[in-house]
């Protein structure tokens, strides 16, 4: 281990733990604007303008309450969040050390911020190749902490640095549940963002967050509820998909029963906003999406793909809203 990682370790607390957190309604939120703070794939911040225009307009008035049950990069709360003064808001996802970094940005931020200064001071000087070698006895590091569930504080430094460091900003596993995405070639990553992450840490105060699958938000669910869920994207192709983000497997089958699930929560008099991948752009007679929500209205939007590792593989696709309210 490096000096610049043995320094690094000895600013986090051993005892932080990720905990469920319900916020108190009398929470006053100063209204910053806040925004992601990790690169995702899937990321919605460029399709934001086009889902901020398909919120529910009783949004703020009669729908206090907000759920996202694949939080991922958090573009559409975080949008939420500086717009809105919502009663009740509940996120979660089945990444665990994303979760991990969502709660210590709320519950320990400015040991979080002392962590990421000495990773960044420590790395942003060094060559290319002492940046390499800091990188990967990072990435051995996260990956132990993984494991061992300890050192709360430290697991998240490390995996925005990494985030931030790594290939694409990619969060990818493998059959070990190990992180393996190799280093990337930023001149100047933007390891640490101390005033957005303040923010943050404020705005998260009245968030329920919970390390979950995406079925145990029904029962925060009611008619009171907006719903937006943005689950791992059906890949247009066999090869256009890479290693889980996650120990396990977004299917066709779990896309179906993802579907099912959309349907009990319109019974119960939500809100819902799904988006997903469009199969028409590999084969414009996949009917899949057209067919799993046929009692919903279908809207079929521009972005841009850009997780493809060529550039010249990267353009605009068609990608796909689900509601039940809105109209045509």
């Amino acid at each position: 281990m490096t000096d610049g990682l043995k320094e690094h370790t000895a600013f986090v607390s051993e005892n932080t733990a990720a905990v469920t957190y319900t916020p108190s309604s009398s929470h006053i939120w100063k209204d910053n604007r806040v925004k992601p703070f990790v690169k995702w794939a899937g990321g919605k911040t460029q399709l934001l303008p086009t889902i901020r225009d398909s919120y529910p307009e009783e949004l703020g008035t009669s729908i206090t309450k907000y759920a996202e049950p694949f939080i991922g990069g958090g573009a559409v709360l975080f949008d939420i969040l500086s717009r809105y003064h919502l009663e009740k808001i509940y996120i979660s996802d089945v990444n665990a050390e994303l979760i991990n970094t969502y709660c210590v940005i709320r519950d320990e931020c400015e040991t979080l911020i002392s962590s990421l200064s000495a990773l960044k001071e420590n790395y942003i000087p060094k060559s290319n190749e002492d940046r390499k070698e800091l990188f990967y006895e990072c990435r051995t590091r996260f990956n132990i902490l993984k494991k061992t569930g300890e050192n709360k504080v430290e697991l998240a430094a490390l995996f925005i640095f990494l985030n931030r460091t790594c290939f694409n900003g990619l969060y990818r596993v493998n059959r070990k549940g190990e992180f393996n995405v190799p280093i990337g070639s930023y001149k100047n990553p933007a390891i640490l963002d101390e005033d957005n992450l303040r923010n943050l840490s404020q705005a998260l105060k009245r968030v329920e967050i919970v390390c979950a699958d995406y079925r145990q938000s029904l029962d925060f669910i009611d008619e009171q509820t907006f719903v937006y869920i943005d689950p791992p994207y059906r890949p247009l192709s066999e090869t256009s998909s890479f290693t889980e983000y996650a120990e396990g497997d977004f299917n066709d089958e779990a896309q179906r029963g993802l579907a099912e699930f959309v349907k009990q929560i319109d019974k119960k008099g939500a809100k819902v906003l799904l988006s997903n991948s469009d199969p028409k752009n590999a084969d414009p007679k996949d009917e899949f999406f057209d067919e799993l929500y046929a009692d919903f209205l279908i809207q079929r939007i521009s972005a841009s793909r850009m997780i493809n590792s060529k550039g010249t593989a990267r353009g605009k696709i068609s990608e796909i809203l689900v509601s039940n309210y809105l109209e045509v």
